[in-house]
């Protein structure tokens, strides 16, 4: 915070002595009308936590299991998953079906590493989804199983305590004799994806206890194993029976449809309203929510520049991070933060967006060092001047008042870049993270905006 005062002070201090040497030889020929005129304002703003209800989770990266953080609450997670076929596959004659098995891997996990966790696999037998519509992460998995058809379950730890697993990251459900019968197709093939899902609609996949512990579950797979024989004729005339033993794999991937269900059972009796500071935590569970008095700025700024021609230079929002000792014990911190207005942001993650200035504004979880504590300040920096120039330009093109407020809403987000260094995507972080940051009413540093704009 002491960085972004001395810095906005040292840009005005540099605009002015710029100037005055060019002010006494212009002003016999420049009118004072027509002079620039620099100015800066701070204006405080009001913060609120909001709890989300659901965010679109997407399709490479699953959580599995349950974590109770004493600030954030509980985080229960499961998987409803369809997987692929593959389509126009005929067995051979005479294939005879052998074994199934389903197998989870997960990259790493989060939490206590021995906690034990009950693992139960369902077969979705009520309905399935349609790979064109988006599904929130509040999604009900009654609507899609009853829970009796158990396909499979397991006691696991985390870290394999028990060296019951040849790969510590992968578990294995190997399933019925029943289904490897059912499995089998009619007419030995696959004739399209719509009839297989009609077939086999999917799976759901949940924990039935362990509260220490949330798998990263990056693959899942299910295994059809079969044979068949041939007879084979050697080149001196005799016949031999040839076994071959093969394996199908119905992977879950981008190609079909699965859904991470979020839930957060115990928030509102666990989370603290603190007048000092806001949370922000994923998944699904904490946004903080910004009112913009933004009207307020604009008169300020048109009548500090005299209705002249008004250009915002700099709109710095500094959001501070506190407790960050504290926050780290418990969950890792937000690395990348989004800034987005709250009417575009369920609009922005359905149709894969990208950030602009004027909507949305992603910062990264930065610190400095600060020379009066000897300490580092934690913070997220946005700068607002285009967002805010757009909605000035847009109301006087149209005509209108500009509303009072504007709602922003500071949401946890992952991020990808191409070479250039420009995003490629931005998406709702699906992984455990949380961040404490300083309110409007924080009474050390309540959260402001500093502006910077010149009219000419």
């Amino acid at each position: 915070m002491h960085f972004n005062k001395f810095f906005l002070f040292l840009f005005i201090l540099t605009f002015f002595s710029c100037t005055d040497g060019l002010t006494d030889m212009g002003v016999s020929i420049q009118p004072s009308q027509d002079m620039v005129s620099v100015s800066a304002d701070t204006f405080h703003l009001k913060t609120e936590n909001v709890f989300v209800d659901y965010i679109y989770t997407r399709q490479d990266s699953f959580l599995l299991g349950n974590f109770y953080d004493s600030k954030y609450g509980s985080t229960r997670a499961d998987i409803l998953a369809q997987v692929n076929c593959p389509v126009g596959f005929t067995f051979p004659d005479g294939s005879v079906p052998d074994s199934a098995a389903i197998a989870l891997r997960y990259l790493t996990w989060f939490g206590d590493e021995y906690s034990p966790m009950e693992i139960k696999i369902f077969q979705m037998n009520k309905a399935t989804f349609s790979y064109s519509e988006h599904y929130p992460s509040n999604i009900n998995p009654d609507d899609y199983t009853d829970q009796s058809i158990l396909l499979g379950k397991r006691i696991i730890t985390p870290s394999d305590t028990s060296g019951s697993r040849s790969d510590t990251t992968l578990v294995r459900f190997k399933l019925s004799d029943n289904f490897v019968q059912w499995f089998f197709p009619e007419n030995r093939t696959y004739n399209s994806q719509k009839d297989f899902l009609q077939k086999f609609k999917g799976m759901y996949i949940t924990t039935t206890f362990g509260s220490a512990s949330i798998l990263y579950v990056s693959q899942i797979d299910l295994y059809y194993y079969y044979h068949y024989t041939y007879i084979r004729k050697a080149s001196d005339g005799s016949d031999s029976t040839v076994t071959v033993n093969n394996v199908i794999t119905f992977p879950a991937n981008a190609e079909v449809r699965q859904v991470n269900r979020i839930q957060h059972p115990d928030r509102n009796e666990v989370v603290q309203s603190r007048e000092e500071v806001n949370y922000v935590a994923s998944p699904a569970n904490i946004n903080t929510r910004i009112t913009l008095p933004v009207n307020k700025i604009a008169q300020k700024m048109k009548t500090s520049v005299n209705n002249k021609y008004l250009s915002v230079n700099n709109a710095l929002l500094n959001v501070e991070v506190t407790e960050q000792d504290e926050a780290t014990i418990a969950v890792p911190l937000v690395q990348y933060m989004m800034l987005i207005k709250e009417s575009a942001l369920d609009r922005f993650f359905k149709n894969n967006e990208l950030p602009s200035d004027t909507c949305a504004l992603v910062a990264q979880y930065s610190y400095t060092k600060n020379t009066d504590t000897d300490s580092y300040d934690y913070y997220y920096t946005f700068n607002l001047s285009g967002l805010i120039s757009n909605e000035i330009r847009k109301a006087e093109t149209n005509g209108t008042q500009l509303p009072e407020t504007m709602n922003l809403m500071l949401v946890p987000v992952t991020v990808s870049y191409n070479s250039s260094g420009s995003y490629t995507s931005v998406k709702h972080q699906i992984l455990l993270s949380g961040v404490t940051i300083k309110s409007g009413k924080n009474s050390s540093s309540p959260m402001k905006i500093n502006v910077v704009y010149s009219g000419f």
